[in-house]
């Protein structure tokens, strides 16, 4: 089971600050919620509900952030590769970051791209919880801008996914289990990480977005795609199930 992080309320006192790709962000909640799932370690550094995002260096108001609407499969800005972003530290650059992050805490998932909020630009936030670092650290929020990927291994394993774009389904899709990927913060400085395992599969997940790929794209085997409350009734081993809980990724 995920942990809960119960009711963020500060009060008078000062909110959390996060770094997200390179930048720290402080966030001001108005209205506190309990935080769940998958995203519930970003929820909790973003103190969730309708908030104002401040640049902490300079403690300035940029942007209010909001709850975007995702694109479902089948829409077309899914299809399209994404294009690249001019300027990583631009102002509407910043509020785009600031509204997925939002989403994606509000959607409880562990990553979201740009094109699923209908902005064929090239950004992508994740983040990899604790519970399924597996060998290696969990990863905070991280932001992305004009990211790229290579593999280091040609081995790949198979893992359970679902998406928020693809509501309701869930299927198996091959990975390569050791990766490189690069990008740059909405500082403008550049970022380079190698990446195994769940890390791994969430970067090639979202990074798939901007090419215009869905994880059903790269099933080899569409018997292992279907919904997830039909898996959990019939075929879904325990384990399986708990892995397939925390696999919402972007």
């Amino acid at each position: 089971m995920a942990p809960s992080y119960g009711f963020q309320d500060f009060g008078n006192t000062q909110p959390p600050c996060i770094t997200a790709g390179g930048t720290s962000w402080r966030c001001y909640s108005i209205a506190s919620r309990r935080c769940e799932g998958p995203a519930a370690s970003a929820a909790a550094r973003l103190a969730v509900g309708s908030a104002a995002l401040y640049r902490s260096d300079r403690d300035r108001h940029i942007t209010a952030m909001a709850i975007l609407k995702i694109a479902r499969m089948g829409h077309p800005v899914l299809l399209q590769p994404a294009a690249p972003v001019d300027d990583p530290t631009s102002p509407e650059i910043r509020r785009l970051i600031a509204d997925m992050i939002e989403t994606l805490v509000d959607a409880d998932g562990a990553g979201l791209a740009a094109p699923q909020v209908h902005v064929g630009k090239q950004v992508v936030i994740f983040h990899v919880p604790a519970a399924r670092a597996e060998d290696e650290e969990s990863q905070p929020l991280t932001v992305l801008i004009n990211p790229r990927w290579e593999r280091l291994t040609d081995e790949t394993a198979l893992g359970w996914e679902a998406c928020l774009s693809v509501p309701g389904l869930g299927g198996q899709v091959p990975r390569y289990t050791h990766i490189r990927y690069f990008g740059i913060t909405p500082e403008g400085t550049a970022v380079e990480r190698e990446a195994r395992g769940f890390h791994a599969r969430v970067v090639q997940h979202e990074f798939d977005h901007l090419e215009g790929i869905l994880y059903p794209m790269r099933m080899t085997d569409l018997r292992l795609l279907g919904f997830v409350d039909e898996l959990r009734r019939v075929s879904l081993p325990e384990e399986a199930e708990e892995e397939l809980k925390e696999a919402a990724h972007g």
